[in-house]
């Protein structure tokens, strides 16, 4: 295998570099959600199993531990498992995770899905706890894709960020989310965020842009924005002619594209 200066964080053979399924551009146009393997897309909010796919290929080794705080229906867990990658995560509603602990099959890579909040610290000790029993400190790679504030309520619990009362709030519990898991990742490794934004009361509120900024004020040095376009989502819908004639016959854009954020620690 050719050597990389970025061989400490991910294990791609650059001898063959032409043909790796890397994508390097920061547009990332999709046609489709990915459907094979154990995405079912059942639950309404997960993301496109191409993103997890992509950011686990390229800034993590085999055998290395994947971390998502926001576990939802399990998309990074599937790819993690499925790229033979050790995976942690983290979901408030016990539903989720029983039904990602029975889905993930075994394998010679560790896996736990663990019941939480990700806000709260003592959360995070269950992560630390169950690291420490494979004689490990830190995860390799944080993936995290939070509700996008109140568009759409995922639970009736409290500590859920889809249930947060005001946006000043939502970036509260955020930030608190992403320092905790700073605290577990491993120096020099990196951090996703995939989010996009909302429309509220007649005005756009770059929701992507404030969870950049939380991010930033933690330490992280940004590495990339990556504009992400899922190009069949309202078509599939048959709502394409409807959503253009409402934004021909307003002042606003028809929303397209989400951010894949980048940190590096």
């Amino acid at each position: 295998m050719k050597s990389s200066p970025n061989q400490r964080f991910n294990d791609l053979d650059l001898s063959d570099w032409k043909n790796l399924d890397i994508w390097t551009d920061s547009l990332w146009l999709i046609p489709e959600r990915d459907k094979t393997g154990k995405h079912d897309g059942f639950y309404h909010g997960n993301f496109v199993p191409q993103l997890p796919r992509q950011l686990i290929s390229r800034y993590s080794k085999k055998n290395e531990v994947i971390f998502d705080p926001f576990l939802g229906s399990g998309t990074t867990a599937y790819e993690a498992e499925a790229l033979d990658r050790c995976f942690v995560g983290i979901e408030i509603q016990k539903e989720l995770v029983d039904h990602v602990t029975n889905r993930l099959g075994p394998s010679d890579n560790f896996s736990a899905v663990l019941q939480g909040d990700s806000t709260e610290k003592k959360s995070f000790s269950k992560v630390k706890e169950f690291l420490r029993l494979h004689k490990l400190e830190r995860v390799h790679l944080a993936i995290l894709h939070p509700p996008y504030a109140d568009i759409v309520k995922f639970s009736d619990l409290n500590g859920d960020l889809s249930n947060s009362p005001s946006l000043t709030d939502f970036l509260d519990k955020f930030s608190a989310v992403v320092q905790n898991t700073l605290d577990i990742l491993e120096d020099g490794r990196y951090l996703a965020v995939v989010i996009g934004d909302k429309y509220s009361k007649g005005q756009w509120i770059p929701l992507g842009f404030y969870c950049m900024n939380e991010v930033q004020k933690l330490g992280p040095t940004l590495k990339s924005i990556i504009i992400k376009n899922m190009a069949g989502n309202r078509a599939k819908q048959n709502k394409e002619g409807i959503w253009r004639y409402r934004a021909l016959s307003s002042d606003y854009y028809i929303f397209k594209h989400e951010y894949i954020l980048l940190f590096k620690k």
